[in-house]
């Protein structure tokens, strides 16, 4: 009988990562991360572009260049 944890992961990797659903006859990987279809694919792109995006303004926003220094003094 297989440990408890390892059916859980037996189980995961059965399914989409983005929408959850069952696989056809063909995977689509991203990173190692198994997609059912070339839309889930582009969804996850998106989401990883967007987390991009905000991760760019979080760093405009505590910025601690020289010049916004002097600016704070």
């Amino acid at each position: 009988m297989p440990n408890s944890s390892e059916s859980l992961r037996l189980g995961r990797t059965t399914r989409c990562a983005v929408c959850d659903g069952k696989f056809g006859l063909v995977r689509h990987y991203s990173w190692r991360t198994p997609l059912c279809s070339r839309k889930c694919f582009d969804r996850l792109k998106a989401r990883r572009q967007s987390d991009r995006n905000w991760m760019g303004w979080f760093q405009i926003a505590f910025d601690q260049s020289p010049e916004n220094r002097a600016r704070a003094s």
